[in-house]
Formats: C-alpha cells, sequence, structure tokens
C-alpha cells in the first residue's frame, strides 16, 4: 500500500474584505499518496489554487485565513506548526510550480542566482556546489547548454524554458510533494506535451506525489490517477480519472466533459457550454453553488448541500439527483450516450 503524504480534511478559507466574506474554499476534502496524481479541476474561481496555497500556508493575512479543517503531511499537523517549521516545509517537503513563470521569476536576478538560492535556504552547500547544482538541475528538466543558460535573466528564456526553469528551482530539494498551478497554461501543445514529460519523469525520479491544478482536462486526463472536480470552493464530485471521465455523475461534471472536444464522438454532436457565470463567492448560498446553471436543478438545491454518496470505488459525488434519474439524464445526453462512444 502506498505511503498517505496528504490528508486534507474540511478545509475552509475566506477572505474578508470590505464588500464582505469570500468563501473561496468551503469544506473541501483529499488525499495524496506517494507516486500519485492528483487532478483538480474546474473553472477560474472555482478554489483550486486557493486550496493549494492553503496547503503552502501562503494564504496572505489578512484579508485571507484558513478558518477550518485540517491539513496532515505524514501524520502531521501543519496549521499547528510555527512560521519557521512551516518555511521548512516548504521547498523540503512540499513545492509549487506558480502559474505564470514570467511573473514567479525576480527578472532582474539571473535564474541561476534564483536556483542557488532556494538551494542554499534549505540544504548545507556552499555557493560554488549550489551553483553546481542549479546547472545540472536546469540540465535534467531538459533545457539546453545549462552551463549557459544558468547564467542569462529570465526574459532571454522562451516561455517553455521558463516552465522547466520553474520545475527545476521546485525540485531543487527533492520534495515528496509537488504542486503544479496550471503547468502548461499559454504554452504550445508540443511544449505542452514536454512539460508533462518532465513532471512524469521528476515524479518517477523522487517518488513523489503531484498535484495538478488546471482547467485544461485534457492535461489531467494525461497525467492524473485521480480527480477533484471544484465548483464554488466547494468539491462536487471526485474519484479515479477514468470514473470522472466516463462515468460522470454530477451535472457540473457533464458541462466540463461536454465542452471538451473529442475525436471519437459522430460529426454532429456539438459542444455544448455552460450556460450562464460562476457564482459570486461573497453571496453564495447554503447549497449547491451550480444549482443557478444547472439544468436539472431541484427544490433543495439552492439552499442545502448534498451529502456525499459513494457511487464507486473512491469516487464520490454531491448531488440531489437521484442515482437512477442521474444515470439515465447523463446516458440521454449525446455526448455520454453509449452509442456516441
Amino acid at each position: 500500500m502506498a505511503e498517505r503524504l496528504l490528508e486534507v480534511t474540511d478545509l475552509s478559507t475566506h477572505f474578508f474584505t470590505y464588500a464582505g466574506v469570500v468563501k473561496a474554499v468551503n469544506g473541501v476534502s483529499f488525499t495524496l499518496d506517494r507516486q500519485e496524481t492528483l487532478g483538480i479541476v474546474g473553472e477560474s474561481g472555482s478554489g483550486k489554487t486557493v486550496a493549494a496555497l492553503s496547503v503552502m500556508r501562503l494564504i496572505p493575512d489578512p484579508p485571507g485565513r484558513v478558518v477550518g479543517g485540517s491539513i496532515s503531511l505524514r501524520g502531521r499537523d501543519l496549521r499547528a506548526i510555527s512560521d519557521e517549521e512551516m518555511r521548512h516545509v516548504r521547498g523540503n517537503d512540499i513545492a509549487m510550480i506558480f502559474q505564470d513563470p514570467m511573473t514567479s521569476l525576480n527578472p532582474v536576478v539571473k535564474v541561476g542566482q534564483q536556483i542557488v538560492e532556494a538551494i542554499m535556504l534549505h540544504q548545507d552547500k556552499d555557493k560554488h556546489e549550489a551553483w553546481e547544482m542549479a546547472a545540472a538541475l536546469l540540465k535534467r528538466v531538459g533545457i539546453p547548454d545549462a552551463e549557459k543558460r544558468v547564467k542569462q535573466y529570465p526574459f532571454e528564456y522562451s516561455g517553455g524554458m521558463r516552465q522547466r526553469a520553474m520545475i527545476a528551482m521546485a525540485i531543487s530539494c527533492n520534495p515528496d510533494i509537488l504542486i503544479a498551478d496550471e503547468p502548461t497554461t499559454a504554452l504550445d501543445v508540443t511544449i505542452q506535451a514536454q512539460i508533462i514529460d518532465v513532471i512524469r519523469e521528476m515524479q518517477a525520479t523522487y517518488e513523489s506525489g503531484v498535484i495538478a491544478i488546471t482547467h485544461d482536462l485534457g492535461v489531467v486526463a494525461e497525467i492524473a490517477d485521480k480527480v477533484m472536480v471544484m465548483y464554488g470552493g466547494r468539491t462536487v464530485e471526485s474519484g479515479p480519472v477514468d470514473e470522472i471521465y466516463y462515468n460522470p455523475h454530477h451535472p457540473y461534471t457533464w458541462g466540463l466533459l461536454g465542452s471538451l472536444p473529442r475525436l471519437d464522438l459522430a460529426e454532429k454532436t456539438r459542444l455544448t457550454p455552460i450556460k450562464g457565470q460562476p457564482p459570486d463567492l461573497i453571496a453564495l448560498r447554503e447549497g449547491c453553488p451550480f444549482a443557478d446553471r444547472c439544468a436539472y436543478v431541484r427544490e433543495e438545491c439552492p439552499d442545502h448541500w448534498p451529502a456525499h454518496e459513494t457511487v464507486g470505488p473512491e469516487h464520490g459525488v454531491n448531488c440531489w439527483i437521484p442515482l437512477d434519474e442521474r444515470v439515465a439524464t447523463r446516458e440521454a445526453l449525446p455526448r455520454f450516450s453509449r452509442e456516441a462512444s
């Protein structure tokens, strides 16, 4: 049985603003085992990145604060440890590849120097050793002529190379958990495939657990073992990747998959965008946040959050629609009917 690295239970993170309380994450739970990849998907504003930043204890306070739940790293309560202990956890135990490397990398500091600082902060290395390690890391993630590139600035790198540099920095201390926040955004499909390959290779080398945060369902299908679907700060469905893609149970999951192009469907099958807009996280009601956009909404949906229902091995959903009715409704949709597959 794989080692359990991370267990997050009933996590809630809110932002206290002049306009009101933004419930960015509301009662989210998930686990991550060694060498496992968890994909977290959902539209922008669903709470994906905030959940990851909460695990890293990087929520700016004020205005944000983790208001409930537990975050356990190999049995160690990350909410209870000191700031100094948490600084040691970041990098050594958990590392994060942030969105948009152009803004994450310091534009006036050489790429190698930024990696060197991360190495020297967490490891007992002198500057010469750290520079050698930085060049070796850039070479390992596939940057050509690494000995030269290590002394260049971020603007001298292409988008794909900057993303590789961020991965090199993240793995510099061999973390057990790697969080990749939109790792392939703004990259062409060829470079996307290369970045995915690099993450896979690093995971195999270090036996890390990976959390991949993305709105790109194609990327998740490629790399994830299991998927958590978030909407309005809540988890609406989670389970093994094949179950989520081929046996989805929540109308929001149907909507996400319905907007994904598939080559194995009949020519006349159209993409079906989700109507409406994501919810106002300040004015959330107690029920399902997807209720206002759901074509199958029931009377109880807006004001009462449904209980978690197990629909298969490690596959769960929170939805008021009865199981038999959900299955029949899904099978009637062109993109999920057995005839279309």
